[in-house]
């Protein structure tokens, strides 16, 4: 058996789904992805890999902001990866005004699931001030 300390076993890394409102700032997005690691006892800003979001979103200069910020890439993922005729089951909660505005039934869950190939939805949707944040990682 091997003993390792604590301080070095490696970290999971994640993968942040957000969805905003248009004209919230890197501040606003920053914080709702700090409430959603806090969810999660363990995870950190650092463990984040890559942020995905719809690709109606993709081009958000408060979110573009906020990743190239940290040097984290931004992942768009296209609608039709989404679609509502996607399997079911994926553990998503709906949205009724995603569906509304983007034909999809949700942006920060099924953007996070899409973007961490073989991971699971580790936080579900977190809502801070019109910024949708949900975090995908291994199982």
């Amino acid at each position: 058996m091997t003993c390792i300390a604590p301080d070095r076993i490696a970290a999971p890394r994640i993968v942040v789904g957000v969805g905003c409102r248009a004209g919230k700032s890197p501040e606003a997005i920053e914080a709702a992805i700090a409430a959603a690691l806090a969810r999660r006892p363990g995870l950190a800003l650092a463990d984040i890999v890559r942020v995905a979001t719809l690709d109606a979103k993709a081009a958000e200069p408060g979110l573009v902001a906020c990743c190239a910020r940290h040097g984290w890439p931004l992942v768009a993922i296209a609608r039709e990866a989404i679609a509502p005729d996607a399997p079911p089951g994926d553990g998503t909660a709906p949205s009724s005004a995603a569906f509304a505005r983007f034909g999809v039934e949700g942006v920060c869950e099924p953007c996070a699931l899409a973007a961490a190939p073989h991971g699971r939805l580790l936080v579900p949707k977190t809502i801070v001030d019109g910024v949708t944040v949900a975090i995908a990682g291994p199982a």
